[in-house]
């Protein structure tokens, strides 16, 4: 998965989130976000042009142990989680929720989506599912109740070691990459393409529907 920016509330507790008030709306944005996350995931896998950077990595661990794409997201998920420790990360709901419902509904999403009869939908596929995940993952974001996982990795990494973004992300990203090629995971033309649009897309429709708030921090 790719990262991205965090949310201006991302270090507060979940309760903290919680008070930051109009949960009328944040609260389906977080949901709607992470269900439509996870199938654009997996409309971007049926495409069979290349993965997302982590999820090479994620579909090498399928190839040897026959796991679903969902399980091997969750319990990833978690483990990254582990690093947050000596991070000193704070998860937030939004962590949580991501940890789960990706994972869940790519499995659905996967189930659902048929595979690409001929290489022009295949493409359409890659496109569409570009676009869908960009935007997905914006709301989520947008609905500030903390990143996910794999984005709180960079974002502590980056806090601890005082080195700049792009090298962390670069480094984590190619890392994850490798380990998945070498264990069988899908890697093409897709996964550049993907690399170089996703985060310009994000930051184009983050600031369109991010919620603004005014976090009151008193417990």
């Amino acid at each position: 998965m790719p990262q991205t920016s965090p949310s201006p509330l991302a270090h507060l507790t979940p309760l903290q989130q919680l008070r930051a008030g109009k949960l009328a709306l944040r609260l389906p944005m977080l949901v709607i976000g992470l269900i439509g996350f996870g199938a654009s995931c997996a409309l971007l896998i049926k495409a069979g042009l290349g993965a997302l950077g982590w999820d090479v990595l994620t579909l090498g661990i399928m190839e040897l142990t026959g796991a679903s794409y969902g399980l091997i997201t969750i319990i990833t998920s978690f483990v990254v989680l582990l690093f947050w420790i000596p991070l000193k990360e704070i998860p937030g709901l939004g962590t949580l929720a991501n940890a789960v419902l990706v994972g869940l509904s790519a499995d659905v999403a996967m189930g659902l989506i048929p595979d690409p009869s001929h290489t022009l939908l295949q493409w359409a596929y890659l496109l569409v599912g570009i676009l869908l995940f960009s935007f997905f993952d914006a709301l989520y974001l947008g609905a500030q109740f903390g990143s996910g996982p794999r984005d709180g990795l960079m974002t502590g990494l980056v806090r601890v070691t005082g080195r700049p973004v792009w090298l962390v992300r670069s480094v984590l990203e190619v890392s994850v990459v490798l380990a998945g090629i070498a264990m069988g995971g899908q890697f093409g033309i897709g996964t550049l393409l993907i690399a170089f649009t996703i985060g310009p897309l994000i930051g184009w429709f983050l600031p369109k529907v991010t919620v603004r708030l005014t976090p009151r921090t008193r417990n």
